[in-house]
């Protein structure tokens, strides 16, 4: 039997489609893997085992691990990973099968699907050079990024499927929100620093570099928090305060501060309890969690607020005529 034909697959492959509910379902997979991903290398640096596969790409003299607890550990994070690579670049294949899907989101869940494959060599840079504090917070930073997209990308899909949101929201209170995410980010990022100074090194029986005093570092971590805290509190009682405009949004916010007083409490215990690792990964998982909803918070703020256009001319004579 003859192989197919070029022109016969390339023919096949325009006509193939992806319907607007199967990708949303993908892309929300998506972020799930990811998610995953970041809370299985949590696990990896919490449990000393960041040097478990040294040789990268190997796990030492072998593809796989060969004995050892850290092994398998640093080797699982590596398949879910894997995983979840696999799934980002099957979305941002998806995104250019779907019929009307805005350009915005191909080019989004490309730049998700370039993101997470940035994170191979940078994992094995951060394997090379003995688990580098700074290298390994660029790694963390770059999978925030990754997550970030796919958010984005999930609610495009969400959007796409279901129809427009009928919230709409001034736009300069929409603006406001992003002051949410800097702020968010500042937070995280002295969160790194603090267990960067920590008794979590990333791998066990290592000389690994530690950055700073672990009490200043928790101090400019608190410092931060209270900025974000604040922040959030004003949009949220913004929200409140127009809470027939945007009923969807004020929910999530809502989802997030919960999450965020429940962040606050844990990061309390696991510093009262010298910061034991299982606490410390159930703060991070808090924290991925949300800039997650924080992310699809502000863009959803921001779609509401460019939903709502001021009349003008004819448009408003006709939207408020005179009796």
């Amino acid at each position: 039997m003859e192989p197919p034909r070029l022109s016969y697959v390339l023919a096949r492959w325009r006509s193939f489609t992806v319907s607007p509910e199967r990708f949303r379902s993908l892309a929300m997979l998506s972020v799930g893997a990811l998610f995953v991903v970041m809370v299985t290398g949590a696990i990896v640096r919490l449990t000393g085992s960041g040097l478990g596969c040294e040789n990268w790409p190997r796990c030492g003299d072998t593809p796989f691990p060969a004995s050892g607890i850290h092994s398998f550990v640093e080797f699982g994070n590596r398949v879910v990973a894997l995983i979840a690579i696999l799934i980002a670049v099957a979305v941002a294949i998806a995104a250019r099968r779907v019929d009307g899907l805005p350009r915005r989101t191909t080019k989004l869940a490309a730049a998700a699907a370039v993101c997470i494959v940035a994170q191979i060599p940078l994992g094995g840079v951060t394997v090379i050079l003995d688990l580098n504090p700074y290298v390994v917070m660029s790694h963390f930073l770059l999978a925030l990024a990754t997550i970030g997209l796919a958010v984005l990308v999930a609610l495009d899909a969400h959007a796409h499927a279901r129809g427009p949101s009928h919230s709409s929201f001034p736009r300069p209170l929409g603006m406001l929100s992003i002051v949410l995410l800097p702020a968010a980010l500042a937070l995280i990022v002295t969160g790194a620093f603090v267990t960067a100074a920590g008794p979590h090194p990333g791998a066990s029986g290592e000389e690994i570099p530690r950055l700073g005093n672990v009490v200043d570092a928790a101090h400019v971590h608190a410092v931060a928090t209270a900025v974000f805290g604040s922040v959030l509190a004003v949009c949220v009682l913004v929200l409140l305060w127009r809470r027939h405009e945007a009923p969807g949004e004020l929910r999530l916010a809502l989802v997030v501060i919960a999450l965020v007083g429940a962040e606050i409490g844990v990061g309390q215990w696991q510093w009262n309890r010298g910061l034991p690792w299982g606490v410390v990964l159930l703060h991070v998982a808090l924290a991925s969690a949300i800039w997650c909803g924080l992310v699809a918070l502000v863009a959803r703020l921001l779609a509401a607020s460019r939903a709502r256009r001021p009349a003008f001319g004819r448009q408003a004579m006709a939207a408020d005529p005179i009796p």
